[in-house]
């Protein structure tokens, strides 16, 4: 507390109790409960400004403490209200207590923050030099504190009373039609020539007719968001004046990051910038798209020991986070702490932050960053920890969606597969089988040393749903082709394009020395590093990128894209841009021209590509086969012998045990059965082989003629290359090039 502070005020109990924890508006006030079992004393702080570019403090002690909550009336509290919380007691690192009543914490419960975190000494309990770097041995004692006062060096909580969302509104989209849209809301529209320039970049800006207009036209139904949870940047980002652009460092579970709102709702306060995000998913409901959140629960943004001390670890680190006997973080997210999934009320707190985003905004579905850490228990990943169990059965979650990034990095981490349903989780694996069949192997054939490749056999695992992945669990709950999220990028690696232009990462721009991000990139740079290449390379480029869309939207399974990726977005090699606030995240929207002119060879690419996307989700939504709900059974479906799924070599015969284990393999065709359902049967080519082959088309009984709907050769749909010409008769021969994928309608 400020040595100027006034005394504080006793809190009653009347009209308070343990729950709900945080701040909420009651009458004569608002109740209190503040999580902070080891603590002495715990204090709210209602601030106002000092006229001094400082904060005054009206200090409102919780005398009631029960379970381990302090809790109490705060008489005269209003919405709109900023607070923070001191927090006493006992400075024993070892327990893992780290005490420090000079430290404004901020409420871990609370639904609005305003101002800014200024990293500088005063929000360290240790003595800290000019590169914010520990000065000097840890304080052992509370005698050793520095005693800096952060009230004006971080962001406070605000009081907020808003209304729920209407759950009416949401689309709810059957997993099967789902076509996800993974973007960040800042690079979204940063450079939108149709979003006016005070909503560039904006979570209003979202919902613009322009933006909409984009997703409805690609065929996507969901937008997945990167984080929006209010965030803070680490120290080391700090240090050098960068900021963490991703936001994956969490500052509060409960509240929307403000610096994505627009200049008018930051000025008018934190209810605003609430009113802003919930238009905008109330807005999008309405066109008829899910709006989706990456969630980070896994960490926050103090970080490891010698972070600053913003809200968690002045409260009572030995609770929320998971420390050693030593009172050493047990860092299992690479980010410097993990919270502790044994501890109950860190599994509360984060349904609290679950069911507040359903409930307050609207939120349809949310994808769970490192979700490994959050279901350990004292032996490693535990599938009915008690945190899944509970999201699973949460009636405030029901009818959301939940997906797992089925990994963390400690032991035991990678979990792919192992979640409970209703989870869904990121597929690594297809995007990895896909990478390595049209690119990593491509790269290796085009070298000529004459290594094999990978062969056909897990290329076809995941294009039929990843069957060995997710299969009913031993309880008999099915899980299905539903639960694979499948996707080629994601915000973390190399963009579409950027993989078929570099085999090496190239992140110098993030200042660590090109040492951040990882190396298995698999990736085929046509045989030149970078983009000054000659136009027969770009257009092999251009074809590659439409074999990866190709499959991974025509796959079995639930797809999911990257921002930017259907116009080919580059960021210059870079695979790990999460510090960049700049044109390398951001969407290019170049290629849009209000006068209808093509604007260059590059803005033709981009238009064309955009179509191919558009024509690709088309086909999904056209034909019931590409969006199974069950897994392929392998067993005849149709008197003539024919079955749900099937597998063929080049020469349009089954393929046997040999194919599926020779290396060498690069073409597979892929049959699925419409007839039974009523809709119309289709063949997939894939030919990563380097050079043009024959392909011979199944013959009966499979089909009586083959038409060919679309494929990768041609830039744009119904061009004039392979998309043009009669049926092929069953058993006929199809020409196609190198590297190509086809997809043929059958004739029955």
């Amino acid at each position: 507390m400020p040595p100027d502070a006034p005394a504080p005020t006793a809190v009653p109990a009347g009209g308070s109790g343990p729950w709900p924890l945080g701040v909420h508006v009651c009458r004569g006030g608002a109740s209190a409960a503040v999580l902070a079992p080891h603590a002495e004393r715990v204090a709210v702080a209602l601030l106002s400004p000092d006229g001094r570019g400082g904060w005054r403090e009206e200090a409102h002690d919780l005398v009631e403490r029960t379970h381990g909550v302090w809790h109490g009336v705060v008489p005269g509290m209003h919405p709109g209200q900023r607070y923070g919380l001191r927090a006493y007691g006992p400075w024993d690192p070892a327990r893992g207590l780290r005490y420090d009543p000079s430290k404004l914490l901020l409420d871990p419960w609370a639904r609005g923050v305003e101002g800014e975190l200024g990293m500088g000494p005063p929000v360290f309990s240790h003595a800290v030099d000019a590169d914010l770097r520990p000065d000097g041995p840890a304080p052992a004692t509370a005698d050793d504190l520095p005693g800096l006062d952060s009230a004006a060096h971080v962001p406070h909580g605000v009081l907020l009373d808003a209304a729920p969302a209407d759950r009416a509104r949401r689309p709810r989209v059957p997993w099967a039609d789902t076509v996800v849209y993974e973007a960040h809301v800042r690079g979204l529209t940063m450079a939108h020539p149709g979003v006016p320039e005070g909503l560039r970049g904006t979570y209003a800006a979202l919902a613009h007719p322009t933006v909409v207009e984009h997703l409805l036209g690609l065929g996507v139904t969901a937008l997945e968001l990167l984080p929006v949870h209010a965030a803070a940047s680490e120290v080391h980002l700090a240090r050098r004046g960068a900021t963490n652009y991703w936001g994956y460092n969490t500052l509060a579970f409960l509240a929307p990051e403000p610096r994505y709102a627009t200049a008018a709702a930051r000025a008018a306060g934190a209810h605003a910038v609430a009113a802003e995000l919930a238009g905008a998913v109330a807005a999008l409901h309405d066109a008829g798209l899910e709006v989706w959140l990456d969630v980070v629960y896994n960490h926050t943004c103090e970080g490891g020991r010698d972070g600053p001390t913003l809200s968690w670890r002045g409260l009572d680190a030995s609770l929320y986070y998971r420390l050693d006997s030593h009172g050493r973080d047990v860092d299992t997210t690479g980010c410097g702490n993990s919270l502790d999934s044994g501890e109950p009320r860190v599994v509360q707190m984060w349904l609290d932050s679950l069911r507040h985003w359903a409930l307050a905004y609207g939120i349809d579905g949310f994808r769970f960053d490192l979700a490994t850490t959050l279901a350990r228990g004292p032996l490693g990943f535990d599938p009915d920890h008690p945190f899944l169990v509970a999201a699973r059965t949460d009636p405030a979650l029901a009818d959301v969606k939940l997906v797992a990034e089925p990994w963390d990095v400690g032991d035991g981490g990678w979990r792919t597969g192992s979640y409970p349903p209703p989870f869904a989780e990121w597929n690594d694996r297809f995007r990895d089988g896909v990478r390595t069949f049209w690119l990593a192997d491509a790269a290796a054939a085009r070298r000529g040393h004459g290594e094999p490749g990978h062969g056909v056999r897990e290329l076809a695992t995941r294009l039929a749903g990843s069957a060995d992945l997710f299969t009913p669990t031993s309880s008999g709950e099915e899980r299905g082709p539903h639960a694979s999220v499948s996707y080629v990028t994601a915000h973390d690696g190399f963009t579409l394009a950027d993989s078929t232009a570099f085999e090496s990462k190239h992140n110098e721009a993030n200042g660590e020395g090109n040492r951040d991000g990882h190396g298995d990139n698999r990736s085929f740079n046509h045989g030149v590093e970078g983009w000054d290449v000659d136009a027969a390379t770009a257009a092999a480029r251009r074809r590659s990128a439409r074999n990866l869309l190709g499959t991974q939207l025509l796959a079995t399974g639930v797809p999911m894209l990257t921002a930017g990726d259907e116009t080919g977005r580059t960021q210059g090699g870079n695979n790990n841009a999460y510090c960049l606030d700049d044109p390398t995240t951001w969407l290019d929207w170049s290629w849009l021209d209000a006068a209808g002119d093509d604007g260059g060879a590059g803005t033709s690419a981009a238009r064309d590509l955009r179509a191919v996307v558009a024509h690709l989700a088309r086909l999904r939504r056209e034909h019931p086969v590409l969006r199974q709900d069950r897994v392929f059974a392998g067993r005849p479906v149709h008197l003539d012998g024919t079955t749900d799924l099937a597998w063929f070599a080049a020469d349009g015969t089954a393929m046997d045990h040999d194919r599926w284990h020779d290396p060498h393999q690069r073409t597979l065709q892929m049959f699925l059965h419409g007839d039974p359902v009523g809709s119309q049967s289709l063949l997939l080519v894939l030919h990563g082989g380097a050079r043009p082959a024959r392909v011979v088309l199944p013959d009966a009984p499979w089909a009586r003629a083959w038409s060919l709907l679309w494929s990768s050769v041609d830039e744009a749909p119904g061009g004039t290359g392979r998309g043009a010409g009669e049926p092929v008769p069953a058993g006929g021969g199809a020409d196609v090039p190198e590297l190509s994928l086809h997809v043929f309608r059958a004739q029955r």
